[in-house]
């Protein structure tokens, strides 16, 4: 009986074999390096702007300069270039890690997940709805995206709890966060930047944007809805569930032996759902970023750990514990960034966004805006920073539109569009990377998950980008 069980556990977990992430993002870095032989150099100049204190690149200087391909050595420095570029984000992963560690070494997070669960009996995909409509208002609004990492564990284990798996965990909180990017309804880091670079009103032309995030927010809100309820009732329907089973199983509560939630875990839950609302009153109220959230979670975790009564020495265990949970994530994040390392230090960006933007020109009018969408979504690939993708190629889209017959909100409205959905699929987008990381599934498997809703969302772009140009959506 020993024997044959065994041979049926061989295929199962042969199965389960993918392509290893890092590998991934190796064999990207690898490719970057070669295409620094291919493609030719260029630059464009770039003035720093006194009034903002941004540099500005002049849409009308692209020259060609002497190459500057990637020797083996600066391959692999990339790394530690990349790791350096990113360690803001890395280490403040290190801090999510460690908090949660601690808070979970309490017994708190697992009692009171286990009662929530409980109480939800029968009423389990409310609670996708609620979440969404939250992560996607914090994007639209705030400009969140990196900071939401810091939830990925608790909706995952919330997932686990429900019957749900760990891609509607990511969904949940990742799609949610791309139709907020996508609608950016005040989000300062895209919306506000490129407004700015395009000489607009700071936030103008809010009401079509409005519009916008209420139909990608309800388009991807009825997505992983119908996802997790085909999940629920089929588990083996999940894209994950073999991944699932091998690494999330723990996740899973037993409803039948919920534990008792005691005064010290009801203490402990305050803290955090405390530092929860600190953290969302200090970046609406105050621009609160990583250092300051960072700082924020961690005296979450050391005050949680006090109340929950963790000595000293458990706190620290359980906070190394928590870092080290989140090493693939951070290597992942630092990997994703040195792409961008080999890319700029070849001074072949510069070339790949002018011949993007030259092909513009063959496009139907009413087509503009949806090219510059394609463009931007493309590019996006390669410089996943909002802001960053804002201050290369607004200076460039921006007078582009003025000679194509585009108004420059519909340049802006492109570039909004075109930074947010691709963060979510793309290879070197490092925040999802680390949210796959942390719930152990493979990239593939998001992708195939992510498939029919991005094509909704680009249908949804596509809508919004031609009203925007036939109705000449302004005020210029």
């Amino acid at each position: 009986m020993e024997n044959k069980n065994t041979e049926q556990a061989q295929p199962e977990k042969s199965k389960i074999k993918a392509l290893n992430p890092i590998l991934l993002l190796v064999i990207i870095i690898v490719l970057c390096a070669i295409a620094s032989y291919i493609v030719p150099a260029g630059e464009y100049t770039r003035y720093l702007d006194e009034a903002t204190g941004r540099e500005i690149v002049d849409p009308n200087s692209f020259t060609y300069v002497d190459r500057n391909p990637t020797t083996l050595f600066g391959l692999l420095m990339s790394l530690t270039l990349g790791l350096q570029n990113a360690a803001y984000i890395i280490f403040f992963l290190f801090i999510i890690g460690g908090m949660f560690a601690i808070l979970n070494a309490t017994g708190a997070i697992n009692a009171g997940i286990s009662n929530v669960v409980k109480k939800m009996q029968g009423r389990e995909l409310m609670m996708i709805p609620v979440c969404m409509i939250i992560f996607g208002c914090g994007s639209a609004f705030c400009g969140n995206f990196e900071e939401f990492l810091a939830f990925v564990p608790l909706v995952l284990a919330c997932c686990m709890s429900m019957g749900f798996d760990s891609l509607t965990a990511v969904g949940i909180v990742f799609c949610a966060a791309a139709a907020g990017y996508g609608g950016a309804i005040t989000n300062a880091f895209t919306v506000g930047v490129a407004q700015g670079i395009a000489g607009l009103p700071m936030f103008s032309g809010i009401g079509l944007r409005i519009a916008l995030f209420i139909v990608l927010e309800s388009c991807s809100i009825c997505y992983v809805l119908w996802y997790a309820k085909r999940v629920k009732a089929n588990p083996r329907l999940s894209g994950a569930y073999e991944y699932d089973e091998l690494y999330n199983r723990g996740l899973k509560l037993d409803h039948e032996n919920v534990p008792v939630l005691t005064g010290r875990h009801k203490l402990v839950l305050l803290v955090l759902l405390a530092g929860m609302i600190f953290t969302v009153w200090g970046i609406i109220m105050r621009g609160y970023y990583i250092d300051e959230l960072a700082a924020v979670f961690l005296a979450v975790g050391i005050i949680g750990g006090v109340i929950g009564g963790l000595k000293p020495g458990e706190i620290c265990d359980a906070f190394v514990q928590g870092c080290h949970d989140m090493l693939l994530p951070g290597i992942m994040i630092g990997l994703a960034n040195a792409v961008l390392v080999i890319l700029q230090d070849a001074n072949i960006m510069d070339t790949i966004i002018h011949a993007l933007a030259s092909g513009l020109n063959r496009l139907p009018s009413a087509l503009l805006a949806c090219g510059m969408f394609v463009i931007q979504d493309l590019f996006n690939v390669l410089v996943p920073s909002g802001s960053g993708q804002a201050a290369i190629t607004m200076p460039l889209m921006a007078p582009l539109a003025d000679m194509l017959g585009v108004t420059r909100q519909t340049a802006v409205l492109a570039f909004q569009l075109g930074d947010a959905f691709t963060n979510v699929m793309a290879p070197t987008g490092g925040e999802i990377l680390a949210a796959l990381a942390i719930c152990r599934v493979p990239f593939s498997k998001w992708v195939k998950f992510l498939l029919p809703l991005f094509a909704i969302w680009w249908v949804v772009a596509f809508i919004f980008l031609i009203l925007a140009t036939v109705t000449g959506y302004g005020p210029f």
